[in-house]
């Protein structure tokens, strides 16, 4: 089989996949970047400096423009990320197979003007009538494009594929800082930084021992440090910085708990993946686009509402007060992590789904995990415990 994924750029949230995907078929696997990476995208680390021998580039290559464009159109099955539409129109009027990889449509607030051109655009770019299906990259994802009666019956489970690192549970569990906490990301509103220092704040005057590490930077760094010293946390609360993905995933393994606090605004949230990876027992707002899809509350994690403050201190005092459901519930992510949602596992599906379709096939294959059916999930699920 020949695959072809086409993006913007080629990145560390699609480096994973498509190494297990060139392992599995080799050259018939291709990635294609349509643009250059910005600068501001570097900084935060996306770059990655020598490309695979699977990476191609639409752009500066005219050379090789012609020959790419040709393995677009020539491909038994092309996944389109990012992209512009004029790479696509030839499949499209063949009715190619295509899977769509996509985020949801409306995670952001947007005026009635605006919701009504991204829906004419999107309508006008997957007509009904062709071999269009969506890979999920959100819970959410399926209802937003529902709404606008696209790709009934045929969304996936999908999502980003980070680094997979295979542990010795027991010697990753004797790893974990008791009552230690993490948070990670970039310090912006709708990630929420500041319900970790609510947390702390109630967690110190109830008289708890603990500590919470920050890493990351961003627009609200100086605000959160303020309140930290208002608040008298500086003992609890230490901020590290921005940090590379290696680095990070080093303080998941010693981390006990992880706080995973961002709102709708999250189309995925690759830091669950990684956080479950490490082994570490998650608190997770329902509204991520991860959540849903990788969590089940009080199974390998615990789910809070989202924006709800009481209900995600609860969690975390639940996960101090019982050492043992935090040992029990890392484990479970780990096993989550490593038994379904890694790059190798959703290479293999992918591959298996992409036949079955293009034979007619049954396209229920999977009754969870990545490429299983992807249900309506509307904005107010909620599976937690009030």
């Amino acid at each position: 089989m020949t695959v072809v994924f086409l993006s913007n750029y080629f990145n560390h949230h699609q480096k994973y996949f498509s190494d297990a995907m060139y392992k599995l078929i080799g050259d018939g696997y291709t990635f294609m970047e349509t643009s250059e990476m910005r600068e501001e995208r570097r900084q935060l680390g996306y770059g990655i400096d020598t490309l695979p021998p699977y990476v191609k580039r639409l752009y500066n290559d005219s050379e090789h423009f012609f020959q790419c464009l040709s393995l677009i159109n020539e491909a038994d099955v092309v996944i389109v990320g990012s992209a512009p539409e004029k790479f696509l129109r030839y499949r499209k009027k063949r009715n190619q197979l295509m899977f769509r990889y996509q985020e949801r449509m409306f995670k952001q607030k947007l005026s009635f003007i605006q919701k009504l051109k991204r829906t004419m655009a999107y309508r006008l770019y997957n007509s009904k009538g062709k071999e269009i299906y969506l890979l999920c990259a959100s819970a959410y994802a399926a209802a937003d494009y529902g709404k606008i009666g696209l790709f009934r019956d045929r969304t996936y489970k999908w999502g980003y594929f980070p680094d997979f690192k295979e542990y010795d549970v027991d010697s990753l569990l004797a790893k974990k800082v008791k009552n230690k906490i993490l948070w990670c990301g970039r310090f912006i509103d709708w990630k929420h930084p500041e319900y970790a220092i609510y947390v702390a704040n109630r967690l110190k005057n109830e008289g708890y021992d603990f500590s919470i590490d920050f890493i990351g930077t961003g627009l609200l760094e100086e605000e959160l440090k303020r309140e930290v010293e208002k608040l008298g946390l500086e003992k609890e609360i230490t901020f590290l910085g921005a940090m590379k993905p290696e680095q990070v995933r080093l303080y998941m393994e010693t981390s006990a708990i992880f706080m995973f606090t961002s709102n709708f605004e999250e189309g995925w949230g690759a830091v669950l993946n990684e956080a479950m990876n490490g082994g570490c027992a998650v608190i997770a707002s329902h509204a991520a686009g991860s959540t849903p899809f990788l969590m089940k509350h009080r199974e390998n994690g615990l789910i809070f509402e989202n924006e709800n403050e009481n209900d995600l201190y609860c969690n975390v005092k639940y996960i101090l007060d019982h050492p043992e459901e935090q040992k029990r519930l890392g484990v479970n992510a780990y096993k989550t992590i490593a038994e379904n949602w890694n790059p190798s596992v959703a290479a293999e599906r992918f591959l298996a789904l992409a036949e079955s379709i293009r034979t007619n096939s049954q396209c229920d294959l999977f009754s969870e995990g990545p490429c299983s059916r992807a249900d309506i999930m509307e904005n107010d699920w909620f599976m937690g415990e009030k």
